[in-house]
Order: structure tokens, then C-alpha cells, then sequence
């Protein structure tokens, strides 16, 4: 009996430390497709830094100019459609700055950020090759193309971020005035936190698809409770197209919200074919009995 015991024993723990090996097998390839996201994010971090001149005066500073794409598109529109005032004016920003090394942390803060911006993508990547392996054929097959979507999205998010709301938000921001006695003079901290922060939010708002298809395969979100919940989401879309918008016009929170609701009714669409994917694997799961 005692022989027995200690061989259960030895067999016992020899599935731990097999089990224990496998879970830092895991680990350490985990840290192999971070390390390798890492690198891709650093190399574009260098080439932003490298080409920091026309990357700040074109890109960063963009939506501060007159001649920014979306200002001249607006102008374009007011002209076509007889209105006045649709035509940006002069923009006044004073950027200042009050630390010794504010203007080396400015440069490499923004090519942190551009450089993790561009490299989310290739990250999405790493992350779908690690977690691809764990997944039967079929669930393979059903998210083949998230990497795909997810980055579209994301890209998408940004570029709307970026030439819709961020100059809305600027040239509201910089034109309000409390008073004619106060000066606005922006730190340049302050800019460049503003407009990452509306241009990276509104990429990962755009990921509400990819949400929805995640809660609807675990079975916690249904097309049928977001088709009734849609009066609800409308109220929600709003308060965050407010909170995304520091301006308090209606015009731009409706230019917000437009493609949110556009993106809701994407997910009841992704909703409803994971449903019927669900649906058709349970039947066919009968008919093979």
C-alpha cells in the first residue's frame, strides 16, 4: 500500500510539473510575440523621430492651420451650397512652453505615441498568432479575419478622430472666449494631449463591432436585446459623442454620432450571423446524432 501511494504520488507530480512547464512554455511564448510587437512599435517610433521636423509641422500641428484638409473641405462645401462662414479664418495659437526639457519630452512622447498608433496593427497580429494555436478549426475559420477587421476599424477610428474631430474640437476650443481681457497661450503639453487623446479614443470607439462579436460569442450580448435596446444606446452614443467632444454645438456632436449609430447597427448585424452560426452548428450537431 505504501509502494502504491508514493508511485500515485511520483505520477501525481509528475503532471503538475508537466502541467507547470506547459503554463511557462505559454509564458515564455507570450513574451516572444510581445517582444516582437515591441521591436515593430520601436521601429516606428525611431523613423517618427527621425522625421520629426515635417511630422510635427504637418501632422501634429495640422488641424492648428488654416489650410488643414478639413478646413478647406468645409470651405469647399460652403461655396458649393452658397453659405458664409463655412471658410476658416486666421487660427491664433500660441503655444508656449515652460520647462528646460519640455521640447526633447514633447518629441519623444508624440514619437512614442505615432510610433504605438502605427504599430497596433502588426500587435493585433502577434496576439492573434499566440492565441490562433488554442482554437478548434471552426472557431479558426470564424475569426479568420479579425485582425483584418479590427485594424480597419481602428485605422478608420483614427483617421475620423483626426480630421473630423480633432480640428472641430481645436477651432472651437481656441476661438471660445470668457472674456477679451484673457489670452489663451497653450502649452504645448496640453496640444499634443488633446489631440492624441481624441484621435486614439475615437479608434478604440470604432472597435464596437469587434466588441460585439466577442460578447455575442460568449453568449452574453443578442441581436434581438440591441435591437431593444436601441433607444437606450441612442441616449448613450450622445453622452459619448458629448464627452468626445469638448465642443457643445450640436453640429459636431451629430457629426460624431452619426457613424457610432452607423457602427451600432453593424453590431446587430455581427449579433445576428453569429446567432445563425450558432443555430446552424447546434443543427447540425442534432442531424450527426
Amino acid at each position: 500500500m505504501s509502494d502504491n501511494r508514493i508511485v500515485k504520488a511520483i505520477k501525481n507530480k509528475t503532471k503538475d510539473l508537466e502541467v507547470e512547464m506547459s503554463f511557462f512554455d505559454h509564458l515564455e511564448e507570450l513574451r516572444w510575440h510581445l517582444i516582437r510587437a515591441s521591436i515593430a512599435i520601436l521601429i516606428f517610433t525611431s523613423l517618427v523621430f527621425y522625421y520629426y521636423d515635417f511630422i510635427f509641422d504637418r501632422i501634429i500641428m495640422g488641424p492648428s492651420h488654416s489650410d488643414f484638409w478639413t478646413y478647406r473641405t468645409l470651405c469647399s462645401i460652403g461655396n458649393y451650397l452658397h453659405r458664409s462662414g463655412w471658410c476658416m479664418g486666421t487660427i491664433n495659437l500660441h503655444l508656449m512652453n515652460n520647462e528646460l526639457a519640455g521640447q526633447f519630452t514633447l518629441q519623444i512622447n508624440s514619437s512614442l505615441i505615432i510610433g504605438i498608433t502605427l504599430g497596433i496593427p502588426y500587435l493585433l497580429w502577434e496576439i492573434w498568432r499566440f492565441i490562433k494555436p488554442a482554437l478548434h478549426e471552426n472557431e479558426r475559420k470564424a475569426a479568420s479575419g479579425f485582425v483584418i477587421y479590427a485594424s480597419f476599424l481602428f485605422i478608420l477610428g483614427v483617421l475620423f478622430g483626426y480630421f473630423v474631430i480633432t480640428p472641430m474640437s481645436v477651432n472651437f476650443l481656441l476661438s471660445y472666449q470668457v472674456s477679451s481681457s484673457i489670452q489663451n497661450l497653450i502649452s504645448i503639453d496640453s496640444y499634443l494631449s488633446s489631440v492624441s487623446t481624441l484621435t486614439l479614443a475615437t479608434g478604440l470607439v470604432f472597435q464596437l463591432p469587434i466588441l460585439v462579436y466577442i460578447l455575442s460569442n460568449l453568449g452574453i450580448l443578442t441581436a434581438k436585446f440591441m435591437r431593444n435596446s436601441r433607444r437606450y444606446a441612442i441616449v448613450i452614443i450622445l453622452i459619448v459623442a458629448a464627452v468626445v467632444t469638448p465642443t457643445p454645438d450640436m453640429i459636431t456632436m451629430t457629426v460624431v454620432s452619426i457613424p457610432l449609430f452607423i457602427l451600432y447597427e453593424v453590431g446587430i448585424v455581427v449579433a445576428g450571423q453569429v446567432e445563425k452560426r450558432k443555430l446552424k452548428k447546434h443543427t447540425d450537431l442534432l442531424a450527426s446524432k
